[in-house]
């Protein structure tokens, strides 16, 4: 029997090592790879040749959606599933853009994850539920690609010039896009707007 082949991208130390122990004892199932940083994942990837990427979203160095995507491209053939503590409905809605084949929050049993990894490998979609009817409901994200970069470049307590400088902009243009983006979001300010934001999964 050829055995499903998976690469593991997971920053925690002991959460990777259970999740390889416990696919690992599926009969149909090996692990071939497991990182802890998203940028290694296409590398991980390109190397082993795995069926499927069991991906994390917040990892360092790149998101697991971010890395979703660029897999899409370097190595078309590898099924992603993304995994995440965050059951946010914009988490949902980017990793399907990103090509991601499934999406699933990690306080199911094993078992599932298992069966899910499966079925993304046999061609189907396979989605939280829950978080499905919640991205339903949510509607797409209101904050244009600029809006998000701006608000991503603030997050650690950057000026508006230290902003403008590290995107290319104006000070100006920098304001006005904050400016919107508090707006959309409904919030009053831009740390607000930057929390706001990721709760929903936008950033």
């Amino acid at each position: 029997m050829n055995k499903i082949r998976l690469l593991l991208a997971e920053d925690q130390g002991m959460m990777r090592g259970a999740l390889a122990l416990l696919l690992g004892m599926e009969e149909d199932i090996e692990v071939v790879a497991q990182v802890a940083a998203g940028d290694a994942i296409v590398a991980a990837a390109v190397e082993h040749r795995p069926d499927v990427a069991l991906l994390d979203i917040e990892l360092p160095g790149m998101s697991g959606l971010d890395a979703a995507a660029l897999l899409r491209e370097r190595v078309p053939g590898c099924r992603v599933l993304i995994l995440t503590t965050f059951g946010r409905p914009g988490y949902l809605r980017r990793a399907m853009e990103a090509g991601a084949a499934g999406f699933l929050v990690k306080d199911g049993p094993v078992e599932e994850l298992a069966q899910a990894v499966r079925r993304v490998l046999a061609g189907e979609t396979v989605v939280d539920p829950v978080l499905a009817a919640a991205a339903l409901s949510a509607g797409p994200n209101p904050l244009t690609t600029r809006e998000c970069e701006v608000l991503t470049a603030s997050v650690d307590g950057a000026t508006v010039a230290d902003i403008a400088a590290r995107l290319h902009l104006s000070e100006s243009t920098v304001r006005n896009y904050l400016s919107s983006a508090i707006g959309k979001t409904g919030t009053r300010n831009r740390a607000e707007a930057v929390r706001e934001a990721r709760q929903r999964g936008w950033l």
